[in-house]
């Protein structure tokens, strides 16, 4: 079974066995999704409308500043019927391989940022739910 979620335009399913926590900001709004494992998911919508490409450019500096060692491919892809940009990424965190993405595009109402995380151990069982989650992304006027 699946759980949606719907705000300001864009809308995305996810497991109904995952956590989800949304925090309300000054500009917008991040809803964080949980899993039964180590695997989250941040969907973060700034209604400011900063440039995808400096939401991508300040979360890959970031995790590079926590840690040093991480790999990036700049990657494109269409979400939401969007042109994302982004970053798949590997770093070490607690001696495990962890795998990171991240994707940034203009939503109806806002800079949608999204990161997505598993570790090597768990990627084989989330990393399927995780694309899943991204390919139900839709930006449609409510």
């Amino acid at each position: 079974m699946t759980r949606h979620f719907e705000e300001d335009g864009l809308s995305f399913d996810y497991p109904d066995d995952w956590h989800c926590h949304r925090e309300e900001m000054d500009n917008g709004w991040t809803v964080t999704l949980q899993s039964p494992g180590a695997a989250f998911a941040t969907i973060t919508l700034d209604r400011d409308l900063p440039d995808p490409q400096e939401m991508i450019e300040a979360a890959h500096a970031a995790l590079k500043a926590e840690y040093p060692s991480l790999e990036a491919e700049a990657m494109i892809e269409t979400i939401a019927g969007e042109m994302a940009i982004g970053h798949d990424m590997e770093f070490f965190s607690l001696d495990m391989a962890t795998l990171c993405r991240t994707r940034s595009f203009h939503g109806l109402a806002g800079t949608v940022l999204i990161l997505c995380q598993t570790t090597d151990a768990d990627d084989e069982d989330y990393e399927p739910v995780l694309s899943r989650l991204l390919a139900s992304m839709r930006c449609e006027e409510e």
